[in-house]
């Protein structure tokens, strides 16, 4: 194998009789190369796009988050809740009461979702970091506040100086339903906006409401010590794989744990799907770019059918000859494929450190420039594949072309 490589390296750039070769095996290096930045540049803006999103939802959720299996509540002592206080990398835990509810800004009316939550809910998530206009306040002097999703605040035509409070209506949870008065069979809450937060989703932003858990415990009719979910905020120091798993040892099989890429399992999967997709498809154009290489070896081996009666009258066998054009076909694959993830590297760094390639439209997005971020298992994949089919796509043709050579030879 080391003499055919050594041969095929001298054949690959060594000057050929005919410059329409030189110009094909470029255009052949050229197709590789195109394919392979592509994929690599597509799969990193996917890693972007699933970064930027993630960072989004960790603006908003706890890095874990316990909930019952069964059920929208369950009763604090119904948990081991001080031996889970006292897990290693537990930093912080958050009590969160959320439901159903009908929310009225004068003359409108929106259903939304009330999230109450306790003093710690905003060590346990960024909320502070999101909030748009005003402030995040729940209480304060006995007086009832509450944040706003901004999409749900303009549903309602709310803004944060109207003296009018907010009314919160929620069905009651015990007693019989007076037909000849069904307004009876609400609860009642009101509250002032202190903020407005955007999460940049609309599952969020349109959708909930935050106050006190004490409101919300008066509003659902649920005691002190109900929550629907439980908060947890994970020391930097540990890995939240392992304090998941430790909480889950500690629980028993009604309640689930999840860290935040459980909590939007749907979205995750969908973008790797994506992701997938878009990697195979870009592959099979590079295939089809691969196949260039059977026209720059059928070309060399009639340029060096000379040569290879030269080495044909120095014991070489028809193996060593295949070997020889074999190698030269797949290193116009490697070579197409470094360049490739090389440069399309390049490419990532320089609109990760300068911001290329930005969206237009002055501010409007969440982002300046296109998100990317380069992974080192995306660039073996990519190498992998593209040499793999290279090298696949010069097996063949070889063995057909050089048998067709021996026919000609009056060989078989």
């Amino acid at each position: 194998m080391k003499l055919a490589l050594r041969i095929a390296l001298r054949y690959l750039f060594a000057k050929k009789s005919q410059n329409v070769i030189n110009v094909i095996s470029m255009i052949s290096v050229t197709g590789v190369l195109v394919g392979s930045l592509a994929l690599i540049v597509v799969l990193s803006v996917f890693n972007g796009l699933h970064g930027l999103i993630g960072s989004l939802y960790g603006s908003f959720d706890p890095d874990l988050k316990i909930t019952p299996e069964q059920g929208k509540v369950f009763n604090i002592d119904s948990i081991p809740y001080e031996q889970l206080v006292e897990i290693e990398g537990v930093e912080t835990i958050s009590h969160v009461l959320e439901d159903h509810a009908l929310i009225r800004s004068d003359n409108r009316q929106v259903p939304a979702i009330v999230m109450g939550v306790d003093d710690s809910f905003a060590a346990v998530s960024g909320i502070d970091s999101i909030i748009v206009d005003g402030r995040y306040r729940l209480r304060q002097n006995n007086q009832n506040y509450g944040v706003v999703g901004y999409v749900l605040a303009d549903q309602l035509g709310l803004r944060l100086n109207f003296v009018k409070p907010l009314v919160i209506y929620a069905p009651k949870r015990k007693g019989r339903i007076n037909l000849m008065r069904p307004d009876l069979s609400f609860k009642k809450e009101y509250l002032h906006p202190a903020g407005l937060f955007a999460v940049r989703q609309l599952e969020y932003d349109s959708k909930y409401l935050i106050v006190d858990i004490d409101q919300a415990r008066g509003l659902f009719e649920y005691s002190d010590s109900v929550v629907s979910s439980l908060g947890i905020a994970v020391n930097k120091k540990f890995d939240t794989e392992d304090v998941k798993q430790n909480i889950e040892t500690l629980l028993s099989n009604s309640f689930e744990v999840k860290d935040q890429h459980e909590q939007h399992a749907t979205f995750y999967k969908l973008m790797r799907v994506e992701k997938l997709m878009a990697y195979l498809i870009l592959l099979f154009i590079l295939v089809i770019a691969l196949f260039n290489v059977i026209g720059t070896l059928s070309l060399l081996i009639f340029e060096k059918k000379q040569s290879i009666g030269t080495l044909r009258s120095m014991g070489a066998d028809r193996s060593l000859i295949n070997k020889v054009f074999l190698v030269e076909g797949w290193l116009i694959s490697l070579a197409g494929v470094t360049a490739g993830v090389l440069l399309g590297a390049l490419l990532i760094w320089l609109q990760q450190q300068f911001g290329l390639l930005r969206f237009q439209g002055g501010g409007a997005f969440i982002v300046e420039a296109y998100p990317v971020a380069l992974e080192w298992t995306d660039m073996v994949l990519v190498y992998f594949s593209v040499s793999l089919i290279g090298f696949l796509a010069a097996l063949y043709p070889v063995r057909v072309i050089v048998r067709r050579y021996y026919s000609e030879q009056g060989e078989e």
